[in-house]
């Protein structure tokens, strides 16, 4: 029997050198005792601190998973967005999220691979980036996060504000963005906050800049994927995430949207989904699908890479 003590996770540092420049940091955590029954690699929203996601990643180690977490460059531990200006959001997809994820791949042994995306995140792995060989992959709260869809006039108008005015302005003068000071997470990087903005003023967000090739990459996702959104997220609507969903015309795309009712708390967002609050009830519906793709995935074939976890630095 799996229990949910953390004490019975172990944890280690990850380090990976992304070759298109810089580091990536997180951490591995596994089941103490036990050979993992599979490993869940989480793909960070923007500029989102990789502890939000801890305790979730305790959750699923204490259930059999190897769980990794990390920063994108230029964010939390991996590196001051005043040294890292260049990095855009595509450049997180595109580099970050498959460095991480090839590091995961054959580290293991002969184990399913399994990610979860939540927002940015998300739309890495709807892209392609980061999901060969998945049995599976989640998204939490990935929208095309087009600013004029925001259903509340006030929270539109703020919106607007940061990715419009305030953010372009910072990258500009500052070279970074002070997301702690505007209630963005993390500061970020120059570059990311400007393509943020472009972005969010496109109708079809990033499937409606041409030098994406958006909608090809998402017709070639295949496999099982689970859209998770809730009913109370400010920005993630169902529209907004099935825009993105839409376009995983190859893929078997089950849609969930929970409540706040449904995880026995008062809010969610588009950030609670990770809080411990949920742990004894919505968490353990991810669990289940996680589990179902698990068990049902072929043997994983694959080469070694030569990048190495450590211990944290205490």
């Amino acid at each position: 029997m799996r229990s949910d003590n953390p004490a019975t996770v172990d944890s280690d540092e990850l380090r990976i050198q992304i070759p298109a420049g810089g580091w990536v940091v997180g951490t591995v955590r596994k089941p103490a005792d036990e050979s993992p029954r599979g490993v869940v690699v989480i793909h960070p929203a923007t500029a989102v601190p990789e502890r939000l996601y801890t305790g979730f990643a305790e959750f699923l180690a204490a259930h059999g998973y190897v769980a990794v977490t990390y920063d994108y460059r230029g964010t939390g531990r991996s590196g001051s967005p005043r040294e890292h200006r260049g990095p855009r959001m595509r450049d997180w997809m595109a580099d970050d999220v498959p460095a991480v994820a090839a590091w995961a791949r054959p580290r293991f042994g002969d184990v399913p691979q399994l990610a979860v995306g939540h927002s940015i995140g998300g739309h890495a792995l709807a892209l392609g980036h980061g999901s060969r060989g998945l049995a599976g992959f989640v998204t939490i709260a990935s929208h095309a996060g087009v600013t004029a869809t925001i259903p509340a006039r006030r929270e539109r108008a703020r919106v607007a504000l940061i990715l419009r005015a305030l953010g372009p302005a910072a990258a500009r003068v500052l070279g970074y963005v002070p997301g702690r000071r505007m209630g963005l997470g993390e500061d970020m990087p120059a570059a990311a906050m400007l393509e943020w903005s472009r972005w969010s003023r496109l109708p079809g967000y990033f499937f409606d800049d041409p030098s994406m090739n958006a909608a090809a990459d998402a017709a070639r996702v295949t496999g099982d994927v689970l859209a998770v959104g809730f009913t109370d997220d400010p920005w993630a609507t169902p529209a907004q995430i099935e825009a993105i969903t839409d376009h995983l015309t190859a893929a078997r795309v089950e849609r969930r949207t929970w409540s706040p009712a449904d995880g026995g708390v008062s809010t969610i967002g588009h950030m609670g989904f990770f809080r411990r609050g949920l742990r004894d009830t919505l968490w353990p519906q991810l669990l289940d699908w996680l589990d179902a793709r698990a068990e049902s995935a072929p043997a994983q074939q694959d080469g070694n890479v030569s990048l190495r976890a450590r211990k944290p630095r205490r």
